[in-house]
């Protein structure tokens, strides 16, 4: 198949101008319009598109055609017992999809939505099993990328989606990451420049009392906690090896966002962790292997590895959050064999990185 690959970014000071009550501002062209909906005819029509959020890239198909969900597992080559989001862009578009909507729905919504967090909910009987993963509950998703809210729209209002890269891969932020994985095997690509967060959405189940989080992301367990006036826990899986137990959200049984090369994850004080990893390094290249290193902008210059990629500054989750996927995506660019990464501190949205390592480096860790 010919994948169709179109260009569509929001001009910020656009969106800014109509914040400040300029009504008639475009926010899209007409041409943009019309790539739009013509890629919301394609999914309605059952094909699939890879669309921009402010987390990494989706790839969409119709959440209610049990044939598309089952069109993006054959894409992605993705276990079908693993859940798909379905993204909504109108919070009433939620009533149709689950079968009860509880208080802390509507307040995590108020607080967070448009945003980064997945609420997993009852479904309703119009939401097919093969959407998700042959569970009885919905994992739903109001996307803040405008893009993302004009196309779900086009597509006819419910929108499944997961990450739209081979399965076992980084995510992509960028649309050239999409269009190496995605080309010839979707219908088409919507080009929405680099992704604002770099990481997927947090999920949250409200299906259990207390909610618990079962995918750490920008929205943190503190913030949860917040607004619902009570302890959100993380379910100690997703740190966890993985288990025989099947999934009860997206990316908690499988191994993801894996680079080509081995990632192994070293933890313990900075000096000790800079000369471990230069150990293994004069070991790895002693036996002919290419190395990488994912350090901070403080340690970069320390390493004697052949690529060492920067998160950046020590402590700034966002910047290393943002970074994270590109940052494994180049080491499969430039070849490297046996890579080593740092580890991040747990708290706040460093949980959400230390999620995605492990998983990168199928638990490979080592503390000093």
């Amino acid at each position: 198949m010919d994948t169709e690959i179109v260009k569509i970014e929001v001009n910020n000071d656009v969106v800014n101008a109509s914040a400040l009550g300029e009504k008639d501002a475009a926010i899209f062209s007409e041409e943009e319009k019309a790539c739009i909906a013509h890629a919301g005819e394609i999914i309605r029509n059952g094909g699939l598109v890879a669309f921009p959020t402010e987390t990494v890239y989706g790839l969409g198909g119709d959440a209610l055609n049990p044939e598309s969900s089952k069109k993006i597992y054959a894409a992605k080559g993705r276990p079908s017992d693993n859940p798909l989001i379905v993204h909504i862009a109108d919070f009433n578009d939620i009533y149709k999809i689950t079968a009860g909507i509880p208080e802390t729905a509507v307040k995590l919504a108020n607080a967070f939505w448009p945003g980064p967090l997945t609420m997993i909910l009852p479904k309703s009987d119009v939401v097919p099993k093969e959407t998700t993963g042959g569970l009885d509950t919905v994992a739903v998703r109001f996307p803040s990328d405008l893009v993302a809210q004009e196309f779900i729209r086009a597509a006819g209002g419910y929108v499944a989606a997961p990450s739209a890269n081979i399965s076992g891969r980084p995510s992509p932020t960028e649309a050239k990451y999409v269009i190496q994985d995605m080309d010839g095997r979707i219908d088409m690509i919507i080009d929405g420049g680099e992704n604002e967060i770099g990481l997927e959405s947090t999920i949250v189940d409200l299906t259990i009392n207390p909610p618990q989080v079962l995918r750490p992301g920008f929205i943190t367990n503190e913030m949860l906690s917040d607004v619902l006036n009570e302890k959100v826990e993380t379910d100690r899986a997703i740190i966890e090896a993985d288990s025989g137990i099947a999934p009860r959200a997206p990316g908690m049984k499988y191994r993801h966002y894996a680079p080509k090369g081995t990632l192994t994850i070293i933890e313990g004080e900075r000096e000790a962790v800079v000369a471990e990893i230069n150990r293994r390094l004069e070991a790895d290249k002693a036996d002919g292997f290419k190395t990488g290193v994912i350090a901070s902008d403080e340690t970069i210059e320390e390493y004697a590895a052949d690529v060492c990629k920067s998160s950046g500054k020590a402590g700034d989750q966002f910047a290393a959050a943002h970074r994270l996927y590109s940052i494994l995506r180049s080491f499969d660019d430039e070849n490297a064999e046996k890579i080593y990464s740092e580890s991040f501190a747990l708290d706040g949205f460093g949980a959400a990185i230390m999620n995605r390592l492990l998983k990168a480096a199928g638990h490979q860790i080592v503390r000093l």
